[in-house]
């Protein structure tokens, strides 16, 4: 069921606050949030939210991507493929950082998807080859992220939820790396609103 404000309420905290044992924002969504004004105020607004919408002891689990690994060497890490994304489809993903003033303010991801078999490929889409030397119809798109690097968006859960929230971070959903070389494509948090 959804429920939509009443027309006697006024805000998110009227309506659904304090209600919710969890709120949960994964796959990287969060980070489609723009930073118009270069200060992270919608992303406070949002993460305020959040916590707004949790009863105490609620939880909040969010994401994003690991942008420290991207920022330093400008790709998704090896672990990326399969997370959220399932399938052989992805033919290439590119990666661009946009620094402004030494600071990365966007990551871009250039997405080539395979669609040969799918009843969605016509003659004008690119063609690209395999690297078993089959050629198949690639349909492109772009996304753009915010790069929350993970001392920023610790401090910008903590500086909602407090300092001493319980906080714990998790690669790729595991309680620990595999391996100590083994880098996660996302980081995962879940922090709890006070009782």
């Amino acid at each position: 069921a959804v429920s939509t404000p009443s027309s006697g309420s006024s805000g998110i905290n009227a309506e659904y606050g304090g209600g919710y044992d969890c709120v949960i924002c994964i796959g990287n969504s969060f980070a489609h949030l723009p930073d118009f004004l270069g200060d992270q105020s919608m992303h406070k607004r949002a993460i305020s939210n959040f916590h707004k919408m949790l009863k105490p002891g609620g939880i909040l689990i969010i994401d994003h991507r690991n942008y420290d690994h991207i920022i330093k060497f400008g790709k998704l890490p090896n672990s990326s493929s399969k997370l959220y994304y399932q399938g052989d489809r992805i033919h290439r993903i590119k990666t661009s950082v946009l620094t402004v003033d030494g600071e990365c303010t966007m990551i871009t991801l250039d997405y080539e998807i395979d669609i040969s078999g799918t009843g969605l490929a016509d003659a004008t889409d690119p063609m690209r080859e395999k690297p078993d030397g089959t050629v198949v119809s690639i349909s492109q798109f772009r996304l753009s992220y915010y790069p929350h690097t993970l001392a920023k968006f610790n401090a910008l859960l903590e500086g909602v939820f407090g300092e001493d929230a319980d906080h714990k971070v998790l690669p790729d959903f595991m309680e620990s790396k595999p391996s100590e070389d083994y880098v996660p494509s996302y980081l995962v948090h879940i922090i709890k609103r006070k009782e």
